[in-house]
């Protein structure tokens, strides 16, 4: 085997299923493994929802679009939804029974983090945590939801502090992808939207990625935390929310009523491995 045809060898990255088939064929197959993955988009877009499945969906083996793993979820802000996570081990324990055992939460382990420096403690304690090896299923993804709230009023916008924050988003990124690398996790973080002032077809003056501008709710948005955090993501997914009104007839009513339907849509806007795709 010489180092030429080495090259010439497709690349195998293990991947998680989404459980969606068009959603999963957007990504390539899933969300992949050794890289960072961010979900962007307004609050209700559905960004905990789906990071809560895949926490669920990790625990599945490769067969399955698995990982054959648990996860660790930070999240920071409000309170972790339990609930809602509890609901979705039971689903899933009731349509794989011989793959998701009774208490699919017991292979979750969650942690809240305030500020961006303890976010760096927190995975420092993670990495120890992963290499002893005591959990019943390998670690294989890590949460973060969102990053975007750790930096919202820590650091102000003069020269000084927007030099010191790129530098936490890159000690942040490098941390990620070193663990994400050493161990073969997939890094799923989530991040907001802030109100688009610039350029019709670019953001700050720069076009980055397939779309020319993010729409949802009727607003035109662009991704928090600026370009500098986008350099230090493999991947960018938009999730948005549009509202629909629809005429409803109802039987024995004078006249119709009018009904809200929410529609959300799923965009990869970059990834250095895929063409654009959009669901």
């Amino acid at each position: 085997m010489t180092p030429q045809n080495l090259m010439l060898l497709p690349l195998s990255t293990p991947k998680l299923s989404i459980g969606c088939p068009i959603l999963d064929d957007c990504l390539g197959g899933g969300i992949p493994c050794n890289s960072i993955i961010e979900l962007v988009g307004e609050s209700g877009s559905g960004k905990t929802q789906l990071c809560l499945q895949l926490t669920v969906r990790a625990q599945l083996p490769p067969s399955h679009g698995g990982l054959g793993g648990s996860s660790v979820y930070i999240f920071t802000e409000f309170s972790f939804p339990f609930r809602r996570l509890q609901q979705l081990g039971n689903l899933y324990h009731a349509s794989y029974p011989n793959l998701i055992r009774l208490e699919p939460l017991e292979d979750i382990y969650v942690h809240g983090v305030h500020d961006a420096q303890q976010l760096i403690h927190v995975l420092g304690d993670i990495e120890a945590f992963i290499a002893i090896d005591h959990t019943r299923l390998p670690v294989k993804l890590i949460v973060i939801d969102s990053i975007a709230v750790l930096f919202r009023s820590q650091y102000q916008t003069t020269p000084a502090d927007l030099k010191r924050r790129s530098e936490m988003f890159f000690n942040i990124s490098g941390t990620l992808k070193g663990l994400a690398n050493k161990f073969g996790l997939a890094v799923v973080v989530t991040n907001q939207v802030v109100d688009f002032i610039g350029p019709h077809d670019k953001v700050n003056g720069v076009r980055l990625g397939n779309l020319e501008s993010l729409d949802t709710s009727g607003r035109r948005v662009s991704p928090a935390l600026g370009l500098a955090w986008a350099y230090c993501i493999n991947s960018r997914v938009f999730l948005a929310r549009h509202e629909q009104s629809i005429e409803v007839n109802i039987r024995n009513a004078p006249s119709t009523s009018i009904c809200s339907q929410t529609h959300r849509t799923f965009h990869l806007v970059f990834a250095p491995h895929l063409a654009y795709a959009s669901a």
